[in-house]
């Protein structure tokens, strides 16, 4: 995925388009994000975006609140950024 700056519209309708969950915490929290921060992620943080939005919403949401850890795989300092950008505590 390209940097927010150089997305085309289709690239920023699917990003938007992933945000849309079922739950609606997360469309709470996502939403806040979106409006806050989306604009200014890094070409990493966006990745990092990408891996998280495959998470089942729960998950998703507990990971973003700090009730689990990421797989320490996935754990790496653009996550953790992204991370303290979506808790809905920051």
């Amino acid at each position: 995925m390209q940097t927010v700056d150089i997305m085309t519209d289709t690239e920023k309708r699917r990003l938007s388009w992933r945000c849309r969950r079922g739950l609606l915490e997360l469309d709470i929290v996502l939403q806040r994000f979106a409006e806050k921060y989306l604009a200014d992620l890094s070409a990493a943080e966006l990745a990092a975006f990408d891996v998280l939005l495959d998470y089942p919403d729960n998950e998703f949401l507990d990971v973003v609140t700090g009730k689990v850890l990421l797989k320490k795989e996935l754990n790496n300092e653009a996550m953790q950024t992204l991370i303290n950008k979506l808790n809905p505590l920051n």
